[in-house]
């Protein structure tokens, strides 16, 4: 009976194992897992800053292309002659 008793102390190690590399596994999941969701909430954030700043710099754009017109229309005559 003392091999039927080793057996057995042999599978419940081997079971005892299979659990403690089955919680790493979860606890190694679920720390991806949040990493993960970091990541996406992160470049959420970004993504929202630099849709602002191209925002921004287009509206600029438009101001300084307007202020330009302006000043061409304004000066055409005296810079050119008329």
């Amino acid at each position: 009976m003392d091999e039927g008793e080793d057996v057995r102390r042999l599978l419940t190690e081997i079971r005892d194992l299979e659990r403690e590399h089955l919680a790493e596994y979860r606890r190694v999941s679920e720390e991806a897992l949040n990493l993960q969701r970091n990541a996406v909430a992160r470049q959420a954030v970004f993504g929202s800053v630099y849709r602002r700043v191209v925002l921004m710099g287009g509206l600029l754009a438009m101001a300084l292309l307007v202020l330009l017109v302006y000043l061409l229309v304004r000066w055409w005559g005296p810079l050119f002659g008329r």
